[in-house]
Order: C-alpha cells, then sequence, then structure tokens
C-alpha cells in the first residue's frame, strides 16, 4: 500500500509547466464557452419553472433534469480542470467527493436521454396510453430510478477506492482527477465493464425506440409530421449518447498519453473536454430548446424581458396576457 501512497505523493509533486500564452488563452476560451453554457441552461431553467404546462409534461421534466445535470456537471468539471492545468493540490477527501459526484453526474446525463427517448416512443406509438403511463407517480418513480442507476458505479467505484487505499492517503494533497480513484488494474476492469455494460443496455434501448417510431412513422397516416419529428429527436438523443459514452472512455487515452508527455496529456484533456463534455451538453439546449416551437417562444419572450408580447402568439387575433397564464388560450403560448 506505501507504494500507492507515493505514487500519490509523487504526481500531486509534480513541477507545473511553464504557462505560455497559447495555453492561457485556451484556458480563457473554455471559461468563455463554460459561461455561455451555464446562461443558457439557467434560462431555460427558469423559463420551465415559469409555465405550469412545462412542469406537467414528462418530456419537459426530463429536459429539465437534463440540463440541471449537464449544469452541475459542467461546474464540477471546469473546477477539476482548471486544478489540473494549474497544477493545484488539494486533499484527499474533498478530492474523493467531487471525483464520486463526476462519476455520478457523468451517467446521469445518457440514462436521462434513454428516458425521454421511451417517453417520445410512448407518446408516439402508444398515444391512448400516453396519458395513463405518464403520471405523476410514474414520473417520480422514474427520476429517482435515473439517480439511483446513475448512482450504483460511482458508488461501486468509491467503495473499491475505499477498501483498497491506507488510511494515509486521506491526509495526502495531489492533483485532484477521476483517474487517482483507479489504483490495480481490476479497479480499471470493473469501471470498464460497468460503463460497458451501461452503453449496451441503453444503445438497445434507443435502437428499439427508433425501429419502433419509425415503424409508426411509415405506417401513420394521420400522424407522420409527429412521428417524424419524434424520429429526428431519437436521432440526435442516439448522437448525443454517443459522444457522452466516448466521455468514458477519455481517461483511459488521457491515462496512456500521460505516460508519454505531459504536455500532450494537458493538450488531449483539452481536446476531450470541448469535444465529448462541452459538446454533447450543449446539444440538449438544441434539441428541445431551440426545436421546441412551444418551449422556444417562451424562452424568447424571457430572453428578452418581456418586450413586444405580440410576437409571442401563434395567431394574430389571440389575447396574450403573459402575466395570468390561466388566461392563455391553447394556441398561445
Amino acid at each position: 500500500m506505501a507504494q500507492y501512497a507515493t505514487q500519490y505523493t509523487n504526481l500531486s509533486n509534480i513541477p507545473a509547466p511553464p504557462l505560455h500564452l497559447p495555453w492561457n488563452e485556451q484556458v480563457v476560451l473554455v471559461q468563455i464557452l463554460v459561461g455561455i453554457f451555464l446562461y443558457v441552461n439557467c434560462l431555460m431553467i427558469c423559463t420551465f419553472f415559469k409555465k405550469e404546462s412545462f412542469r406537467t409534461d414528462t418530456r419537459y421534466i426530463l429536459f429539465a433534469q437534463t440540463l440541471f445535470m449537464d449544469s452541475a456537471l459542467m461546474v464540477f468539471t471546469d473546477v477539476a480542470l482548471i486544478w489540473n492545468y494549474f497544477q493545484i493540490t488539494v486533499n484527499c477527501i474533498p478530492c474523493v467527493i467531487l471525483c464520486t459526484i463526476m462519476n455520478w453526474l457523468t451517467l446521469g446525463t445518457p440514462l436521462t436521454l434513454v428516458a425521454m427517448c421511451l417517453e417520445r416512443y410512448v407518446a408516439i406509438c402508444m398515444p391512448l396510453r400516453h396519458a395513463s403511463i405518464s403520471t405523476t407517480r410514474t414520473r417520480l418513480l422514474g427520476l429517482v430510478l435515473i439517480w439511483c442507476l446513475s448512482a450504483i458505479p460511482a458508488l461501486i467505484i468509491l467503495l473499491a477506492f475505499v477498501s483498497s487505499v491506507p488510511l494515509s492517503i486521506y491526509t495526502s494533497y495531489m492533483v485532484c482527477s477521476v483517474e487517482m480513484m483507479m489504483i490495480y488494474n481490476w479497479q480499471v476492469q470493473i469501471r470498464a465493464g460497468l460503463f460497458q455494460f451501461y452503453f449496451i443496455v441503453m444503445s438497445i434501448t434507443i435502437g428499439f425506440t427508433y425501429v419502433k417510431i419509425m415503424a409508426a412513422a411509415k405506417g401513420a397516416s394521420s400522424n407522420k409530421k409527429s412521428a417524424s419529428k419524434g424520429l429526428r429527436t431519437v436521432v440526435l438523443h442516439a448522437f448525443q449518447l454517443l459522444l457522452c459514452l466516448i466521455q468514458l472512455l477519455c481517461p483511459y487515452v488521457e491515462m496512456a498519453v500521460f505516460k508519454i508527455d505531459y504536455m500532450l496529456f494537458i493538450n488531449v484533456r483539452y481536446s476531450n473536454f470541448i469535444m465529448f463534455i462541452l459538446a454533447p451538453r450543449c446539444l440538449s439546449p438544441l434539441i428541445y430548446g431551440l426545436r421546441d416551437e412551444k418551449f422556444f417562444l417562451v424562452l424568447r419572450y424571457y430572453a428578452v424581458f418581456g418586450l413586444n408580447k405580440k410576437d409571442f402568439c401563434y395567431c394574430k387575433f389571440c389575447p396574450l396576457d403573459l402575466k395570468n397564464e390561466k388566461t392563455w388560450p391553447l394556441n398561445c403560448i
């Protein structure tokens, strides 16, 4: 055990590389992107809570959960990225807590995406049963199930780490990263096995919903537009899920690169952060925040602070009292 404690001590004492101007610019760019991302997400979350019809609709509830998970994960990963870039060492205990939360949130978004695909499958392929299935009770159970399933790998990784390190580790300081919880090869294999299992199950589920919705789109006569839109939504979710799951492989690539060259490791980590953490989480606002006409109109209203209310009505003749939601007609937002 002592050799691993020494390994962590040595890792935390790696001298920080000189901060050249290009790297400073990249760090600033990441902070700008994260700031824009968090602003858009917070605006969408506020829009969700402003309208009662969103708060009682399953797909918007799942969308809001995705926004919350993505925003929280973005904050934690950005903090870890800054710590790694500037080689800031922290105590082991808060580092372990941070890594466990990140592992927890990492699987939360893909599982929520699968739930959103299933909701679209029920809405399009079983429209008569959608209202009876999508109840307050089933929504609550679904949300709890998503949080519990995403917590299982994080808890297993945490227990494996706690059971395999000496107590002296908890008083040491180190550069915080998810890889610090992977001490033995069997821990890496368990983590990889869990993520592969989740990947297979989620891929099969999304593939099933795609085939069913595609069949409904071909066979439908009156609801082809809705089915086609649902099909495109599932395809976007599948692409988003693929990017999220590629992120699970990034630590293994980064660990291999770290042994070769430190500056290359920094470069690879920066690229992975942009492509596989930022990019897939920017798709959620695109899929629902911009493609969904109803949500987009309300979002646009609050984005411009309620200016020019007449532009936010589907029809020219319907009165619009945005302060009193009960007076909104069905064909207005």
